[in-house]
C-alpha cells in the first residue's frame, strides 16, 4: 500500500493522494491552495494528515474544503467568520407539475418573506427584519444566552433583526425536484452579522495572544490559536457553539417561512385544500447540516476538536446536503464514515474562480443562458460572481468522494432566490 492509496476506500479505486501532511480528495487543485493547506497541516497541534475535500480552494484563515483536527487547541480563523454556515433541506408533498405554473409567484413570495442581501450606505437595514417583529421563544433564548462581544454593533436588536434572514454571497433558497419529480426546499445560510462580529473579535484576540507568547511570528497570522484550558479558549468555544446554534435556528426559521409561502401560493392555486388550517405540506424529516464549524469528537482513539471549514459531517448513515451552483442543483447524501477523512465530505462544488476573477472573465449573457428555465432574481449584473462557471464541476466533485458519501437523491433546480 502506498501513500496515494486509501485503505478505507471501497468504491473509488484511485483514492485520495497524500503529500506530506495533507491527504487530498481533490483533482482540481491549484498550488496556492495546497501551500495554504500545508501551512496549516504542519502546525504541531494539528493531527496528521489534514484532509482536503474534493471541493477545496483557497480561503481566508484556512483552506475552504479542509478538515483540521486539532489536539488541545483551536484556530478561530479556520472556523471562519460565518460560524455555523450550512444547509437545510425539506421534501414536500408537491410535484414539479403542480408548482411549475406558479414559480414566479413563489419566487416573489419568498423574496417578501426572507430578507436577503447586506446592509450598505443608505440602506443600513437591508437584509434584516423589522425590530418590531414579534419574538419567538427560540429567539428569546438566543438573545438571553448570547456571548459577551466588545462591539456596539453586537446587540440584542441585531441578534433579533437578523434572525430568519439569508445574507448575501452564495447564500440561497431553492426549489428543486428529485428523481421522482417531488419538490424539495433547499436553503443555505449561517449565523449572519452576530456570528461574524463574534468571530472577528476572537480572531483578533488569538492574533494578539500569539504575538504576546511567541518569539517568532507565525507564517500566517490567521493560524493563531487558543490553547485548551485557558479562559480565552473557553470563551471562544462557548461563543462559537452559540453561533452554531444561532445558524441552525436561523435556517429553521427561514425554512418555516418558505413553507408558509408554498402553502399560501399552492392554496390559492387550489392544490392545497385548506390554507387557513395550515396543512402539513412536508414529507419526511428535515435535514440540517453545518459546513463551517468545529465539534469535539474522537478520531483514531484521540479526543480532538474537528474544524470542518467547508466540509460536512459524513459519519456512517448521517444525511447531509451538498449543493452545486445556482444552476446545477444539489445532492442529498448519506455518510460512509470514512476515518481517513475524519468522517467528512465536501460542502459543495467549491469555487474555481474568485469573485473578482469571475466578474472579469464571465459574461452576463452567459449567466442568463445558464439560468434558462429556472425562476431566479434575473439580476445578471449583481449575481455575475455567482455564475455557475465560477464553480468547480459538481459531477467531478461527487465522483471524487464516492468513498465518503452515498448519493440518496439528485436534486434539479427549478427556482433560485439569492441575496444580491
Amino acid at each position: 500500500m502506498t501513500d496515494a492509496q486509501n485503505p478505507n476506500d471501497m468504491t473509488n479505486p484511485a483514492g485520495p493522494i497524500r503529500t506530506g501532511n495533507v491527504l487530498s480528495w481533490a483533482t482540481d487543485l491549484d498550488d496556492k491552495t495546497m501551500e495554504q493547506a500545508h501551512r496549516t497541516a504542519d502546525l504541531a497541534f494539528v493531527h496528521k494528515p489534514l484532509a482536503l475535500m474534493p471541493d477545496a480552494h483557497l480561503g481566508m484563515g484556512a483552506t475552504v474544503g479542509s478538515v483540521v483536527a486539532t489536539e488541545g487547541s483551536i484556530i478561530p480563523a479556520a472556523v471562519g467568520v460565518d460560524i455555523g454556515c450550512g444547509m437545510v433541506a425539506q421534501k414536500t408533498v408537491f410535484t414539479r407539475d403542480q408548482v411549475d405554473g406558479h414559480l414566479g409567484a413563489l419566487h416573489a413570495g419568498i423574496a417578501r418573506s426572507v430578507p436577503s442581501g447586506q446592509p450598505k450606505r443608505g440602506k443600513r437595514h437591508a437584509g434584516s427584519h423589522s425590530p418590531k417583529r414579534e419574538r419567538s421563544k427560540v429567539l428569546d433564548r438566543l438573545v438571553r444566552d448570547a456571548p459577551d462581544v466588545k462591539n456596539d454593533r453586537f446587540s440584542p436588536k441585531k441578534i433579533a433583526t437578523q434572525f430568519g434572514t439569508l445574507g448575501g454571497g452564495n447564500h440561497f433558497v431553492e426549489l428543486t425536484v428529485d428523481e421522482d419529480d417531488r419538490v424539495w426546499v433547499v436553503l443555505h445560510s449561517g449565523s449572519r452579522g452576530p456570528g461574524n462580529l463574534f468571530a472577528q473579535e476572537h480572531i483578533g484576540r488569538a492574533r494578539n495572544e500569539m504575538k504576546r507568547v511567541l518569539e517568532q511570528p507565525l507564517d500566517d497570522p490567521d493560524l493563531a490559536h487558543f490553547v485548551q484550558g485557558t479562559p480565552e479558549f473557553e470563551a471562544y468555544i462557548n461563543g462559537m457553539l452559540w453561533a452554531q446554534d444561532y445558524a441552525l435556528e436561523n435556517r429553521a426559521e427561514m425554512m418555516a417561512a418558505v413553507l408558509q409561502v408554498l402553502t399560501h401560493v399552492m392554496g390559492r392555486a387550489g392544490v392545497v385544500a385548506d390554507v387557513a388550517s395550515g396543512p402539513d405540506i412536508t414529507d419526511g424529516a428535515q435535514i440540517q447540516c453545518h459546513h463551517n464549524y468545529a465539534n469535539c469528537e474522537q478520531h483514531h482513539g484521540v479526543d480532538m476538536w474537528v474544524t470542518r471549514k467547508g466540509a460536512i459531517d459524513a459519519s456512517e448513515g448521517k444525511w447531509g446536503i451538498i449543493p452545486g451552483s445556482m444552476a446545477t442543483g444539489s445532492f442529498i447524501v448519506s455518510g460512509r464514515g470514512n476515518p481517513a477523512a475524519y468522517r467528512s465530505a465536501s460542502h459543495g462544488a467549491g469555487r474555481r474562480l474568485s469573485r473578482t476573477a469571475a466578474r472579469k472573465q464571465l459574461s452576463e449573457a452567459s449567466l442568463v443562458a445558464a439560468m434558462d428555465g429556472i425562476a431566479w432574481n434575473e439580476d445578471a449584473r449583481g449575481l455575475l460572481d455567482e455564475h455557475p462557471d465560477a464553480y468547480k464541476d459538481i459531477g467531478e466533485v461527487m465522483d471524487n468522494q464516492q468513498d465518503l458519501v452515498r448519493i440518496e437523491h439528485r436534486l434539479e433546480t427549478i427556482l433560485n432566490y439569492k441575496g444580491a
